[in-house]
């Protein structure tokens, strides 16, 4: 049985992600859960209506039959960590960045803190 953690952080790219995720399960014994960590003090999914991006990212969750987590965090980064150790996540995938030097970026930094604990998949622009 696969752990799939999905990590969106935008309301236009959390649907390609989603399916991108949805598609890994291998069998229905496998589960898909969908993070977005927000750091304190910012809008969810950066959208001046926070109830409606909840709304449209709970039903996309739904639809691929994922558990759905919506964190507020001062730590983004120990937070996702937490969350793959806590559902004992196989596979994490996030959305291509476009931070230049990968050691500094976001997603290097997530390699390194994942320290082996899950794969990390990292999903094109154009892809799904």
């Amino acid at each position: 049985m696969k752990h799939i953690m999905v990590c969106v952080t935008g309301q236009k790219t959390c649907q390609r992600l989603i399916d991108y995720g949805s598609k890994m399960k291998e069998n229905t014994d496998d589960k898909l859960f969908v993070i977005h960590v927000a750091p304190e003090n910012y809008r969810f999914l950066g959208h001046d209506q926070e109830g409606e991006a909840l709304e449209f990212l709970y039903q996309k969750a739904r639809d691929a039959g994922a558990e759905l987590t919506v964190e507020r965090s001062g730590d983004v980064m120990a937070t996702l960590v937490r969350l793959v150790d806590k559902h004992e996540i196989d596979q994490v995938i996030v959305g291509e960045s476009g931070e230049i030097d990968s050691n500094l970026s976001f997603l290097g930094r997530l390699q390194k803190n994942l320290g082996g604990r899950a794969y990390l998949t990292v999903v094109p622009k154009e892809s799904v």
